[in-house]
């Protein structure tokens, strides 16, 4: 019984030693791969963000004092404002250019073997331009200026240039990009002092209004700002031509109907003072620096008649350049041609006072050159 009882339990036991060692084999497998497995070093350096929520603040006023310690210190040791203040001014579209010169020229003989005159030669001429250019429109107008004497020894005081002429073209273009424009144009000149044949001083042959010429007329115009053309075409022009001192109107002068008379040279009709005719006008204008301070300025004026003598072309022309020295002081060389078919020369009389031969139409020449001072404001 005993044998069996003992065979009994090694049989179990048997069992149970597998059992325990498989359980101890898994416990050291375990081990092992625990101590296999990479230590991980933490971030100490992390810091975790607590918010932290409170009530808005009730609205209110807080009261808080200045404390003014010199309220006693006087304004006088303040300083006051040296500058004062630019106010804003609307921008004009207006521009003005002012010119006014004064040559002089003189020669002086004493005791001189070549021989000579003393002579003094006195010119005066002044520019003023008022101009408008904004957008779609152009308003130009100028007023031109001059008067010269001559002194020379043994002749007396002479007259050698006397000028007064305004300009004005008014102008309008359909948009900012054209230079062509509509225009319409006023155009009018005359001279100041009696105008003499010399050596005659006592007959004057040109007065005050005597003559004066009027053009008035609508055409187009080629404005240059930047190259400073001017171009003025009128189709449809009126001149008017006054002749205000009554003897030379009687006389027929500078193109008016001359007056009728009687066979014993008395006055039946007096002569007109004014003609009128109606014609085609161009004008040009240029100015244009050809070297350094040397510029050139000239000035251009045709017309023909379309009643009494279309073809006949009158010519004004003025070729000026000005050699400008330093700001005060410059020199100016200058010509002026005119022919005017309506201005004759070599003009016959009889002894009553008749026209035998009413002269023909000649070249009109004037040149110009002087030194002296100008004034531009």
């Amino acid at each position: 019984m005993k044998s069996i009882k003992k065979t009994k339990w090694s049989f179990l036991l048997g069992p149970l030693s597998c059992l325990f060692l498989c359980l101890s084999f898994a416990s050291y497998a375990q081990e092992q791969q625990q101590d296999s497995i990479p230590e991980v070093e933490t971030d100490s350096s992390t810091l975790r963000t607590i918010v932290i929520r409170s009530l808005p603040e009730k609205a209110g006023t807080k009261k808080a004092g200045a404390a003014i310690k010199n309220h006693t210190e006087p304004l006088k040791k303040t300083a006051a404002l040296q500058q004062r203040i630019k106010r804003f001014h609307m921008p004009s579209f207006w521009t003005k250019k002012n010119r006014v010169s004064f040559n002089l020229n003189e020669v002086a003989f004493v005791n001189w073997n070549a021989g000579g005159d003393n002579s003094v030669a006195v010119l005066t001429a002044a520019r003023f331009e008022r101009n408008y250019a904004f957008r779609y429109i152009s308003w130009e107008n100028a007023l031109d200026f001059r008067f010269g004497l001559n002194m020379r020894e043994g002749q007396g005081i002479r007259k050698t240039d006397d000028a007064l002429r305004f300009t004005s073209t008014f102008g309008y273009r359909t948009d900012t990009i054209s230079k062509w424009y509509t225009s319409g144009k006023l155009n009018f000149n005359t001279q100041l002092a009696n105008g003499y044949k010399y050596p005659n001083t006592e007959t004057p042959i040109s007065r005050l209004m005597a003559p004066g010429y009027l053009f008035l007329g609508v055409g187009t115009s080629y404005i240059d700002a930047a190259k400073k053309i001017n171009l003025y075409i009128s189709p449809l022009t009126q001149k008017a031509t006054f002749v205000l001192d009554q003897r030379l109107a009687n006389q027929g002068a500078f193109g008016v109907e001359k007056a009728i008379l009687d066979p014993d040279g008395n006055i039946l009709t007096p002569g007109k003072n004014t003609l009128m005719e109606l014609g085609f006008l161009v004008t040009h204008s240029w100015e244009k620096e050809v070297y350094e301070n040397v510029q050139m300025i000239s000035r251009l004026n045709l017309y023909t008649d379309y009643l009494n003598s279309f073809g006949n072309i009158d010519i004004d022309w003025e070729l000026n350049f000005n050699l400008k020295v330093n700001q005060y002081i410059s020199a100016q060389i200058g010509t002026h041609i005119i022919y005017d078919d309506d201005i004759k020369f070599d003009v016959e009389k009889a002894a009553d006072g008749s026209v035998i031969d009413p002269g023909v139409p000649k070249t009109q020449f004037k040149q110009l050159l002087g030194v002296g001072v100008v004034y531009e404001f």
